[in-house]
């Protein structure tokens, strides 16, 4: 995830300018977040497909304390993830870029497009097939961390309207799969876990109508709701969302107006280094993994990896693209400032990187499918590379046009002749 793309736009840069390496450069502008997760997964790729490949495999599935390596990292690394993800989409809509239903439109439309489009073309593929159907959404989610890398190393390329464009939508996409999960991805349901989730909530909220600012304090009655969560049918994740919800934005006391002070802001800038730099490369490492050793070319026609990859690569731009173009001949958006139509098609095809949200997806929908599981992170990785380099290419193109056509000088005019 990202900070508040508002402050890329608002900050004025310091004076006098002072030298950064290189290196820390490139960790503060995003891409570097973007390029571990591809390293990470490259990684697992090649780890899962040499000697060591049986290693890999063996670790992941040993159990500790009940639930196995990779179900610690799906159900409780991710649930700091989504813990940031629900931080970030309370953060935008009470005070950030989508604050107003104006600033929500052209994103919110694009978003739902983008969801749509890519949902159908997978199930038109896998229609037939009622067990690959169950993963319908897989295509239907955008890796804002891969996608805002992309972004950051094109650079001035991109008007900063576009990036936090980019941002709005991711966030209000991510809401969107965070409802899918609950809504389609839950298992049998235990009334009793839920009854202490539901006292956990009702306690977590009280605090936050009663001021108290106590940050541990949320955090230890969020642990318990995790546990309560994950013993209850829906999947753990959702516990992030919901303690996150229910996080004080204001500050305390004479440093109300001072955001830095909120318990809010203050969690969400502690787990976005954890989250972009350890949770979701390790996330990635272990979900990336397959051996791809006998598998045929043919593999990518059938349904799953082929509804996966063109869900993202060829879904995810109609999608956003279409329906912010109707959005805008509609009176329902704004285009983003300074920003051309090539421009917003390139951010279209950058959306169909799915990385993250879309292997976690494809793990609920076929956890007990091994098969359609390593077919999954087939389709993903293709569809998302595909979108990467595409979208590059466009963006890239697009920029060096423009910036061409701003360099050229003005034609000369030629004075006029006074009258006589």
């Amino acid at each position: 995830m990202t900070q508040d793309a508002q402050q890329i736009e608002a900050e004025a840069p310091d004076w006098p300018p002072k030298r950064r390496s290189p290196l820390h450069a490139f960790m503060e502008s995003g891409a570097a977040a973007g390029v571990l997760l591809v390293c990470s997964a490259a990684l697992a790729l090649i780890i899962a497909n040499s000697p060591l490949g049986i290693v890999y495999f063996t670790i992941l599935d040993a159990k500790v304390a009940g639930l196995s390596i990779l179900h610690w990292i799906n159900d409780a690394l991710m649930a700091l993830f989504f813990l940031l993800v629900g931080l970030e989409i309370k953060r935008e809509f009470l005070e950030g870029q989508l604050a107003t239903w104006s600033r929500r439109a052209l994103p919110a439309v694009a978003a739902l497009g983008g969801m749509i489009a890519p949902a159908l073309i997978y199930a038109a593929l896998a229609w037939s097939d009622a067990q690959a159907l169950r993963g319908w959404a897989i295509p239907a989610a955008t890796d804002i961390a891969f996608a805002l890398g992309v972004l950051a190393i094109l650079g001035s390329r991109v008007p900063v309207s576009l990036k936090i464009f980019l941002t709005a939508l991711a966030i209000l996409d991510d809401l969107g799969a965070i409802l899918i999960i609950a809504l389609f991805y839950s298992g049998n349901l235990s009334l009793p876990m839920l009854a202490g989730a539901a006292t956990c909530l009702a306690v977590l909220i009280m605090l936050n109508l009663r001021g108290v600012r106590l940050l541990p304090l949320y955090l230890a009655i969020g642990a318990l709701l995790w546990f309560f969560v994950l013993k209850s049918g829906i999947h753990a994740t959702l516990a992030g969302v919901a303690l996150a919800l229910t996080i004080p934005l204001g500050g305390h006391g004479a440093e109300s107006d001072e955001p830095e002070h909120s318990p809010l802001h203050t969690l969400e800038h502690r787990l976005h280094p954890w989250s972009s730099y350890f949770i979701v490369p390790i996330f990635g490492f272990a979900n990336a993994g397959v051996a791809i050793a006998g598998m045929s070319p043919s593999l990518l026609l059938t349904p799953v990896p082929l509804g996966i990859m063109l869900g993202l690569f060829l879904g995810k731009q109609i999608g956003v693209f279409g329906f912010a173009w109707l959005a805008v001949r509609l009176g329902l958006g704004t285009m983003p400032a300074k920003a051309t139509w090539a421009q917003v098609y390139g951010v279209s095809l950058l959306c169909g990187i799915g990385f993250t949200m879309s292997l976690f997806i494809g793990s609920l929908a076929f956890e007990k499918v091994p098969a359609l599981a390593a077919a999954t992170k087939i389709g993903v990785l293709a569809g998302s590379a595909l979108s990467a380099v595409i979208g590059y290419v466009v963006l890239h193109i697009v920029g060096r046009h423009l910036a061409t056509a701003e360099d050229e000088p003005a034609p000369a005019v030629a004075p006029r002749k006074r009258a006589h």
